[in-house]
Protein backbone atom coordinates (compact mmCIF):
# COMPACT_ATOMS: atom_id res chain seq x y z
CA UNK A 1 0.00 0.00 0.00
CA UNK A 2 2.77 2.21 0.50
CA UNK A 3 4.70 1.26 -2.65
CA UNK A 4 1.46 2.36 -4.26
CA UNK A 5 0.52 5.59 -2.80
CA UNK A 6 3.88 6.77 -3.37
CA UNK A 7 3.32 6.16 -7.23
CA UNK A 8 0.03 8.53 -7.25
CA UNK A 9 1.50 11.33 -4.41
CA UNK A 10 2.19 13.61 -7.37
CA UNK A 11 -0.89 13.50 -9.17
CA UNK A 12 -2.93 16.01 -7.15
CA UNK A 13 -0.43 18.65 -7.84
CA UNK A 14 1.45 17.46 -11.71
CA UNK A 15 -0.04 20.97 -13.24
CA UNK A 16 1.51 22.68 -10.19
CA UNK A 17 5.00 21.18 -10.98
CA UNK A 18 6.62 24.12 -13.18
CA UNK A 19 5.63 26.57 -10.52
CA UNK A 20 6.52 24.78 -7.69
CA UNK A 21 10.41 24.02 -8.86
CA UNK A 22 10.56 26.67 -10.50
CA UNK A 23 11.26 25.20 -13.91
CA UNK A 24 9.83 24.81 -17.28
CA UNK A 25 6.55 22.50 -18.18
CA UNK A 26 8.67 20.46 -20.27
CA UNK A 27 11.44 19.76 -17.73
CA UNK A 28 8.98 18.54 -14.84
CA UNK A 29 7.37 15.50 -16.66
CA UNK A 30 11.13 13.99 -15.51
CA UNK A 31 9.55 14.22 -12.03
CA UNK A 32 6.91 11.19 -13.04
CA UNK A 33 9.58 9.68 -15.83
CA UNK A 34 12.33 9.14 -13.86
CA UNK A 35 9.96 7.81 -11.21
CA UNK A 36 9.05 5.04 -13.17
CA UNK A 37 12.45 4.45 -14.86
CA UNK A 38 14.21 3.44 -11.63
CA UNK A 39 11.31 1.27 -10.09
CA UNK A 40 11.65 -0.35 -14.51
CA UNK A 41 15.24 -1.38 -13.29
CA UNK A 42 15.36 -2.14 -9.69
CA UNK A 43 12.51 -4.23 -9.44
CA UNK A 44 14.70 -7.13 -10.81
CA UNK A 45 18.16 -6.64 -9.66
CA UNK A 46 15.91 -6.30 -6.17
CA UNK A 47 14.35 -9.38 -6.92
CA UNK A 48 17.82 -10.83 -7.34
CA UNK A 49 19.75 -9.37 -4.24
CA UNK A 50 16.38 -11.17 -2.36
CA UNK A 51 17.23 -14.65 -3.76
CA UNK A 52 20.95 -14.14 -3.09
CA UNK A 53 21.12 -12.39 0.24
CA UNK A 54 17.36 -12.53 2.19
CA UNK A 55 14.68 -11.08 0.75
CA UNK A 56 13.53 -9.28 4.60
CA UNK A 57 17.18 -7.65 4.57
CA UNK A 58 16.85 -5.97 1.23
CA UNK A 59 12.78 -5.23 1.39
CA UNK A 60 14.23 -3.28 5.05
CA UNK A 61 17.05 -1.65 2.74
CA UNK A 62 14.47 -0.78 -0.09
CA UNK A 63 11.80 1.01 2.95
CA UNK A 64 15.27 3.12 4.39
CA UNK A 65 15.54 4.14 0.67
CA UNK A 66 12.13 4.71 0.18
CA UNK A 67 11.67 7.10 3.20
CA UNK A 68 15.11 8.85 2.48
CA UNK A 69 13.30 9.97 -0.70
CA UNK A 70 10.20 11.08 0.80
CA UNK A 71 12.37 13.22 2.79
CA UNK A 72 14.77 14.46 0.48
CA UNK A 73 11.69 15.57 -1.81
CA UNK A 74 10.46 17.00 1.49
CA UNK A 75 12.46 19.56 1.54
CA UNK A 76 13.12 19.74 -2.10
CA UNK A 77 12.16 23.08 -3.88
CA UNK A 78 13.72 22.89 -6.96
CA UNK A 79 14.10 20.28 -9.78
CA UNK A 80 17.23 18.62 -9.44
CA UNK A 81 16.97 17.35 -5.52
CA UNK A 82 13.13 16.62 -6.57
CA UNK A 83 14.39 14.15 -9.20
CA UNK A 84 16.85 12.68 -7.07
CA UNK A 85 13.95 11.78 -4.10
CA UNK A 86 11.93 9.98 -6.70
CA UNK A 87 14.40 8.24 -8.33
CA UNK A 88 15.15 6.99 -4.62
CA UNK A 89 11.65 6.40 -4.09
CA UNK A 90 10.88 4.31 -7.22
CA UNK A 91 13.68 2.46 -6.03
CA UNK A 92 11.63 1.00 -3.28
CA UNK A 93 8.90 -0.39 -6.13
CA UNK A 94 10.55 -4.03 -5.29
CA UNK A 95 9.37 -4.55 -2.19
CA UNK A 96 6.25 -5.20 -3.88
CA UNK A 97 7.76 -8.75 -5.64
CA UNK A 98 9.78 -9.20 -2.85
CA UNK A 99 6.99 -9.42 -0.48
CA UNK A 100 4.75 -11.90 -2.43
CA UNK A 101 8.14 -14.25 -2.63
CA UNK A 102 8.44 -13.75 0.92
CA UNK A 103 4.89 -15.12 1.70
CA UNK A 104 6.30 -18.60 -0.70
CA UNK A 105 8.85 -18.93 1.57
CA UNK A 106 7.01 -18.94 5.13
CA UNK A 107 3.42 -19.29 4.75
CA UNK A 108 1.42 -22.60 4.44
CA UNK A 109 0.09 -23.74 1.21
CA UNK A 110 -3.52 -23.47 2.57
CA UNK A 111 -2.84 -19.97 2.91
CA UNK A 112 -0.64 -18.76 0.32
CA UNK A 113 -3.11 -18.02 -2.36
CA UNK A 114 -5.40 -15.78 0.17
CA UNK A 115 -2.24 -13.95 1.09
CA UNK A 116 -1.15 -13.27 -2.52
CA UNK A 117 -4.26 -11.73 -3.35
CA UNK A 118 -4.52 -9.82 -0.16
CA UNK A 119 -1.18 -8.64 -1.12
CA UNK A 120 -2.30 -7.75 -4.79
CA UNK A 121 -5.24 -6.10 -3.72
CA UNK A 122 -3.25 -3.49 -1.61
CA UNK A 123 -1.64 -2.37 -4.85
CA UNK A 124 -5.33 -0.71 -5.79
CA UNK A 125 -5.97 -0.09 -2.56
CA UNK A 126 -3.18 1.94 -1.89
CA UNK A 127 -3.66 3.57 -5.59
CA UNK A 128 -7.09 4.33 -4.86
CA UNK A 129 -6.83 5.53 -1.68
CA UNK A 130 -3.56 7.80 -2.00
CA UNK A 131 -5.67 9.51 -4.57
CA UNK A 132 -8.19 11.34 -2.54
CA UNK A 133 -6.02 11.79 0.67
CA UNK A 134 -3.10 13.36 -1.60
CA UNK A 135 -5.63 15.75 -2.64
CA UNK A 136 -7.63 16.43 0.50
CA UNK A 137 -3.55 17.17 2.04
CA UNK A 138 -2.49 19.59 -0.60
CA UNK A 139 -6.01 21.27 -0.55
CA UNK A 140 -5.58 21.85 3.10
CA UNK A 141 -1.66 22.27 4.04
CA UNK A 142 1.54 22.93 1.94
CA UNK A 143 2.68 20.37 -1.01
CA UNK A 144 5.33 18.71 1.02
CA UNK A 145 3.43 17.46 3.86
CA UNK A 146 2.46 14.72 1.20
CA UNK A 147 6.13 13.49 1.44
CA UNK A 148 6.04 13.62 4.90
CA UNK A 149 3.71 11.39 5.24
CA UNK A 150 5.22 9.30 2.88
CA UNK A 151 8.26 9.18 4.86
CA UNK A 152 6.81 8.27 8.08
CA UNK A 153 4.80 5.37 5.75
CA UNK A 154 8.10 4.34 5.11
CA UNK A 155 9.50 4.29 8.39
CA UNK A 156 6.25 2.61 9.96
CA UNK A 157 6.90 -0.31 7.13
CA UNK A 158 10.36 -0.70 7.87
CA UNK A 159 10.08 -1.14 12.17
CA UNK A 160 7.17 -3.42 11.39
CA UNK A 161 8.95 -5.84 8.94
CA UNK A 162 11.75 -6.01 11.68
CA UNK A 163 8.59 -6.82 14.25
CA UNK A 164 7.09 -9.30 11.82
CA UNK A 165 8.44 -10.98 9.06
CA UNK A 166 11.34 -13.87 9.71
CA UNK A 167 14.56 -13.90 8.83
CA UNK A 168 15.00 -15.08 5.02
CA UNK A 169 17.00 -18.76 5.62
CA UNK A 170 16.10 -19.86 1.42
CA UNK A 171 19.36 -18.44 -0.56
CA UNK A 172 20.62 -18.78 -3.77
CA UNK A 173 24.74 -18.77 -4.58
CA UNK A 174 26.94 -16.81 -6.77
CA UNK A 175 27.89 -13.58 -7.21
CA UNK A 176 25.96 -10.46 -8.21
CA UNK A 177 25.95 -9.79 -12.05
CA UNK A 178 27.09 -6.34 -12.87
CA UNK A 179 27.22 -6.60 -16.33
CA UNK A 180 24.16 -8.22 -16.85
CA UNK A 181 22.61 -5.06 -14.25
CA UNK A 182 24.74 -2.35 -16.56
CA UNK A 183 22.85 -3.83 -20.10
CA UNK A 184 19.40 -4.29 -18.53
CA UNK A 185 19.56 -0.62 -16.86
CA UNK A 186 20.65 1.02 -20.08
CA UNK A 187 18.39 -1.04 -22.66
CA UNK A 188 15.40 -0.30 -20.26
CA UNK A 189 16.44 3.14 -19.76
CA UNK A 190 16.37 3.68 -23.28
CA UNK A 191 13.14 2.52 -24.66
CA UNK A 192 11.15 3.61 -21.42
CA UNK A 193 12.53 7.24 -21.72
CA UNK A 194 11.14 6.79 -25.43
CA UNK A 195 8.18 5.67 -24.40
CA UNK A 196 7.43 8.56 -21.66
CA UNK A 197 8.49 10.92 -23.94
CA UNK A 198 7.81 10.03 -27.44
CA UNK A 199 4.22 11.98 -27.20
CA UNK A 200 6.00 15.80 -26.17
CA UNK A 201 8.69 15.29 -28.71
CA UNK A 202 7.13 13.33 -31.20
CA UNK A 203 7.28 9.90 -32.02
CA UNK A 204 9.32 10.66 -35.50
CA UNK A 205 12.03 12.95 -33.30
CA UNK A 206 15.77 11.47 -34.22
CA UNK A 207 15.76 11.04 -30.60
CA UNK A 208 12.88 8.82 -30.26
CA UNK A 209 13.88 6.53 -32.87
CA UNK A 210 17.72 6.41 -31.61
CA UNK A 211 16.49 5.42 -28.29
CA UNK A 212 14.07 2.85 -29.41
CA UNK A 213 16.79 1.35 -31.79
CA UNK A 214 19.55 1.16 -29.19
CA UNK A 215 17.39 0.22 -26.47
CA UNK A 216 16.26 -3.06 -28.37
CA UNK A 217 19.65 -3.51 -29.46
CA UNK A 218 20.82 -2.84 -26.11
CA UNK A 219 18.68 -5.80 -24.90
CA UNK A 220 19.17 -8.43 -27.52
CA UNK A 221 22.84 -8.21 -26.45
CA UNK A 222 22.02 -8.63 -22.77
CA UNK A 223 19.57 -11.55 -23.45
CA UNK A 224 23.02 -12.99 -25.61
CA UNK A 225 24.94 -12.46 -22.45
CA UNK A 226 22.44 -13.72 -19.99
CA UNK A 227 22.19 -17.00 -21.73
CA UNK A 228 26.02 -17.20 -21.78
CA UNK A 229 26.87 -16.61 -18.47
CA UNK A 230 27.21 -18.96 -15.67
CA UNK A 231 25.27 -16.62 -12.78
CA UNK A 232 22.44 -14.28 -15.02
CA UNK A 233 20.67 -11.65 -13.00
CA UNK A 234 17.48 -13.48 -15.24
CA UNK A 235 17.91 -16.85 -15.78
CA UNK A 236 16.58 -16.20 -19.26
CA UNK A 237 16.04 -19.96 -20.13
CA UNK A 238 13.73 -20.32 -16.82
CA UNK A 239 12.00 -17.38 -18.10
CA UNK A 240 11.24 -18.63 -21.33
CA UNK A 241 9.38 -21.44 -20.34
CA UNK A 242 5.69 -22.01 -21.07
CA UNK A 243 4.16 -21.08 -18.08
CA UNK A 244 6.58 -17.86 -17.23
CA UNK A 245 6.80 -16.51 -21.00
CA UNK A 246 2.81 -16.14 -21.14
CA UNK A 247 2.33 -15.16 -17.45
CA UNK A 248 4.87 -12.42 -18.13
CA UNK A 249 3.32 -11.58 -21.95
CA UNK A 250 -0.17 -11.72 -20.34
CA UNK A 251 0.80 -9.57 -17.78
CA UNK A 252 2.03 -6.63 -20.21
CA UNK A 253 -1.45 -6.43 -21.51
CA UNK A 254 -2.91 -6.66 -18.13
CA UNK A 255 -0.92 -3.82 -17.03
CA UNK A 256 -1.47 -2.00 -20.44
CA UNK A 257 -5.11 -2.41 -19.73
CA UNK A 258 -5.59 -1.56 -16.47
CA UNK A 259 -3.28 1.88 -17.32
CA UNK A 260 -5.66 2.87 -19.98
CA UNK A 261 -8.87 3.35 -17.90
CA UNK A 262 -6.46 5.39 -15.46
CA UNK A 263 -5.60 7.93 -18.28
CA UNK A 264 -9.11 8.29 -19.82
CA UNK A 265 -11.49 8.13 -16.68
CA UNK A 266 -9.54 11.08 -14.53
CA UNK A 267 -9.95 13.41 -17.82
CA UNK A 268 -13.10 12.02 -18.21
CA UNK A 269 -14.51 13.26 -14.71
CA UNK A 270 -12.29 16.51 -14.74
CA UNK A 271 -13.16 18.18 -17.96
CA UNK A 272 -15.65 20.95 -17.53
CA UNK A 273 -19.06 20.24 -18.90
CA UNK A 274 -19.38 22.53 -21.49
CA UNK A 275 -16.93 20.09 -23.63
CA UNK A 276 -20.13 17.95 -24.05
CA UNK A 277 -18.20 14.89 -22.64
CA UNK A 278 -16.56 15.98 -19.61
CA UNK A 279 -17.97 16.02 -15.91
CA UNK A 280 -16.64 19.09 -13.80
CA UNK A 281 -16.06 17.14 -11.10
CA UNK A 282 -12.90 18.39 -8.83
CA UNK A 283 -10.01 16.48 -8.44
CA UNK A 284 -10.77 15.54 -5.26
CA UNK A 285 -14.40 14.37 -5.88
CA UNK A 286 -13.07 12.82 -9.24
CA UNK A 287 -10.94 10.44 -7.07
CA UNK A 288 -13.52 9.20 -4.81
CA UNK A 289 -15.33 8.03 -7.86
CA UNK A 290 -12.12 6.51 -8.58
CA UNK A 291 -11.62 4.37 -5.23
CA UNK A 292 -14.23 2.29 -5.09
CA UNK A 293 -12.02 0.44 -8.12
CA UNK A 294 -9.60 -0.65 -5.12
CA UNK A 295 -11.78 -1.19 -2.67
CA UNK A 296 -13.11 -3.94 -5.16
CA UNK A 297 -9.78 -5.64 -5.12
CA UNK A 298 -10.10 -6.08 -1.39
CA UNK A 299 -13.08 -7.33 -1.18
CA UNK A 300 -11.82 -9.89 -4.54
CA UNK A 301 -8.90 -11.37 -2.40
CA UNK A 302 -10.87 -13.73 0.06
CA UNK A 303 -12.40 -15.03 -3.64
CA UNK A 304 -9.46 -15.23 -5.54
CA UNK A 305 -7.75 -16.95 -2.96
CA UNK A 306 -10.50 -19.60 -2.18
CA UNK A 307 -10.94 -20.08 -6.32
CA UNK A 308 -6.83 -20.55 -6.23
CA UNK A 309 -7.13 -23.27 -3.80
CA UNK A 310 -10.16 -25.09 -5.89
CA UNK A 311 -9.17 -24.26 -9.97
CA UNK A 312 -5.68 -23.04 -9.08
CA UNK A 313 -4.39 -19.39 -10.98
CA UNK A 314 -5.06 -20.01 -14.65
CA UNK A 315 -8.98 -19.88 -14.29
CA UNK A 316 -8.38 -16.92 -12.17
CA UNK A 317 -6.12 -14.66 -14.49
CA UNK A 318 -8.67 -16.23 -17.52
CA UNK A 319 -11.74 -14.49 -15.41
CA UNK A 320 -9.90 -11.45 -14.70
CA UNK A 321 -8.78 -10.73 -18.33
CA UNK A 322 -12.66 -11.72 -18.67
CA UNK A 323 -13.97 -9.19 -16.45
CA UNK A 324 -12.16 -6.87 -16.93
CA UNK A 325 -13.02 -7.03 -20.98
CA UNK A 326 -16.74 -6.86 -19.92
CA UNK A 327 -15.80 -3.63 -17.91
CA UNK A 328 -14.57 -2.08 -20.94
CA UNK A 329 -17.80 -2.82 -23.06
CA UNK A 330 -19.66 -1.75 -20.35
CA UNK A 331 -17.60 1.58 -20.32
CA UNK A 332 -18.07 2.01 -23.84
CA UNK A 333 -21.38 1.88 -23.90
CA UNK A 334 -21.97 3.59 -20.74
CA UNK A 335 -19.90 6.48 -19.42
CA UNK A 336 -21.89 9.76 -19.64
CA UNK A 337 -22.68 9.96 -15.96
CA UNK A 338 -20.55 9.45 -12.98
CA UNK A 339 -22.53 6.60 -11.19
CA UNK A 340 -21.90 4.74 -14.74
CA UNK A 341 -17.75 5.80 -14.58
CA UNK A 342 -18.16 4.69 -10.76
CA UNK A 343 -19.65 1.43 -11.68
CA UNK A 344 -17.17 0.59 -14.57
CA UNK A 345 -14.54 1.34 -12.33
CA UNK A 346 -15.60 -0.73 -9.84
CA UNK A 347 -15.83 -3.98 -12.01
CA UNK A 348 -12.59 -3.23 -13.23
CA UNK A 349 -10.56 -3.61 -9.89
CA UNK A 350 -12.97 -6.70 -9.46
CA UNK A 351 -11.14 -7.83 -12.99
CA UNK A 352 -7.58 -6.56 -12.03
CA UNK A 353 -7.89 -7.78 -8.35
CA UNK A 354 -8.40 -11.52 -9.82
CA UNK A 355 -5.69 -10.77 -12.40
CA UNK A 356 -3.44 -9.49 -10.26
CA UNK A 357 -3.57 -12.35 -7.66
CA UNK A 358 -3.13 -14.90 -10.17
CA UNK A 359 0.07 -13.66 -11.90
CA UNK A 360 3.13 -13.94 -8.72
CA UNK A 361 1.47 -18.05 -8.13
CA UNK A 362 1.80 -18.87 -11.53
CA UNK A 363 5.31 -17.79 -11.95
CA UNK A 364 6.31 -19.24 -8.26
CA UNK A 365 4.95 -22.48 -9.60
CA UNK A 366 7.17 -23.12 -12.53
CA UNK A 367 10.08 -21.46 -11.23
CA UNK A 368 12.82 -23.58 -8.50
CA UNK A 369 12.24 -21.51 -4.95
CA UNK A 370 15.32 -19.86 -5.10
CA UNK A 371 14.53 -17.75 -7.56
CA UNK A 372 11.37 -16.64 -6.45
CA UNK A 373 12.26 -12.93 -6.00
CA UNK A 374 14.18 -12.68 -9.68
CA UNK A 375 11.44 -14.30 -11.13
CA UNK A 376 8.96 -12.01 -9.59
CA UNK A 377 10.52 -8.84 -10.22
CA UNK A 378 10.62 -9.24 -13.72
CA UNK A 379 7.02 -10.14 -14.21
CA UNK A 380 6.69 -6.69 -12.34
CA UNK A 381 8.65 -5.47 -14.72
CA UNK A 382 6.48 -6.54 -17.19
CA UNK A 383 3.46 -5.05 -16.02
CA UNK A 384 5.40 -1.59 -15.82
CA UNK A 385 6.31 -2.10 -19.44
CA UNK A 386 2.42 -1.90 -19.72
CA UNK A 387 1.20 0.61 -18.21
CA UNK A 388 3.97 2.75 -19.41
CA UNK A 389 2.90 1.55 -22.91
CA UNK A 390 -0.76 2.81 -22.04
CA UNK A 391 0.23 5.57 -20.90
CA UNK A 392 2.13 7.07 -23.86
CA UNK A 393 -0.38 4.96 -26.18
CA UNK A 394 -3.15 6.20 -24.70
CA UNK A 395 -1.49 9.80 -23.87
CA UNK A 396 -0.76 10.31 -27.61
CA UNK A 397 -3.95 9.20 -28.81
CA UNK A 398 -6.14 11.64 -26.70
CA UNK A 399 -3.55 14.33 -27.81
CA UNK A 400 -4.26 14.05 -31.22
CA UNK A 401 -8.28 13.76 -30.63
CA UNK A 402 -7.94 17.38 -29.42
CA UNK A 403 -10.92 19.46 -29.96
CA UNK A 404 -12.21 22.87 -28.75
CA UNK A 405 -15.90 22.81 -28.07
CA UNK A 406 -17.64 25.74 -26.39
CA UNK A 407 -14.50 27.31 -25.95
CA UNK A 408 -13.13 24.83 -24.40
CA UNK A 409 -10.32 22.69 -25.52
CA UNK A 410 -10.12 18.72 -24.48
CA UNK A 411 -10.12 15.49 -25.80
CA UNK A 412 -13.11 14.75 -27.99
CA UNK A 413 -15.67 12.28 -27.20
CA UNK A 414 -14.17 9.36 -30.53
CA UNK A 415 -10.61 9.94 -28.44
CA UNK A 416 -11.98 8.73 -25.57
CA UNK A 417 -13.82 6.01 -26.89
CA UNK A 418 -10.65 5.32 -29.18
CA UNK A 419 -8.43 5.25 -25.83
CA UNK A 420 -11.26 2.69 -24.44
CA UNK A 421 -11.25 0.07 -27.30
CA UNK A 422 -7.28 -0.04 -27.14
CA UNK A 423 -8.04 -0.84 -23.15
CA UNK A 424 -10.43 -3.55 -24.67
CA UNK A 425 -7.84 -4.83 -27.01
CA UNK A 426 -5.69 -5.19 -24.63
CA UNK A 427 -7.92 -7.48 -22.12
CA UNK A 428 -9.00 -9.83 -24.52
CA UNK A 429 -5.41 -10.46 -25.59
CA UNK A 430 -4.38 -10.91 -22.19
CA UNK A 431 -7.42 -13.52 -21.97
CA UNK A 432 -6.10 -15.42 -25.32
CA UNK A 433 -3.08 -15.57 -23.46
CA UNK A 434 -3.91 -16.76 -20.32
CA UNK A 435 -6.02 -20.10 -21.93
CA UNK A 436 -2.90 -20.84 -23.57
CA UNK A 437 -0.64 -20.73 -20.27
CA UNK A 438 0.80 -24.79 -19.51
CA UNK A 439 0.27 -26.43 -16.33
CA UNK A 440 4.17 -26.72 -15.11
CA UNK A 441 6.10 -29.73 -15.44
CA UNK A 442 8.01 -29.38 -12.47
CA UNK A 443 7.25 -27.99 -8.88
CA UNK A 444 10.14 -26.33 -6.49
CA UNK A 445 8.05 -26.02 -3.64
CA UNK A 446 6.03 -27.62 -0.89
CA UNK A 447 3.89 -24.77 -0.34
CA UNK A 448 3.05 -24.37 -3.97
CA UNK A 449 -0.18 -27.18 -4.33
CA UNK A 450 -0.41 -27.82 -8.33
CA UNK A 451 -3.64 -29.54 -9.65
CA UNK A 452 -2.66 -32.56 -11.30
CA UNK A 453 -2.09 -31.88 -15.50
Amino acid sequence: MGASFMQTILIPIQSELPRLLSASSEDTPWVITATLISAAICTPIAGRLGDMYGKRRVVMALLLIQALGAIIAALSVALVPMLVARILQGASAGVIPLGISILRDVLPSKRLGSAIALISATLGVGGALGLPISAAVTEAFDWHVLFWVAAGIALLNFILCALVVPVSVLRTQGRLDVIGIIGLSLGLVSLLVAITRGGSWGWGDPRIIGLLLGGLVVLFAWGAYELRVREPLVDLRVSSRGPVLLTNLASIAMGFALFASSVVFPQLLELPVATGIGLGLSLFVAALVLAPSGIAMMLMSPVAGRIQRLRGPKPLLIAGAGVIAISYVVGLLFHASMWQILVVNFILGIGVGLGYAAMPTLIMRAVPAEETGAANGLNALMRSLGTSAAAAVVGALLAQSITTVNGVVGPSEQGFLGALTLGLIAAILCLVLALFIPEPKVTEHPSLPRRSA
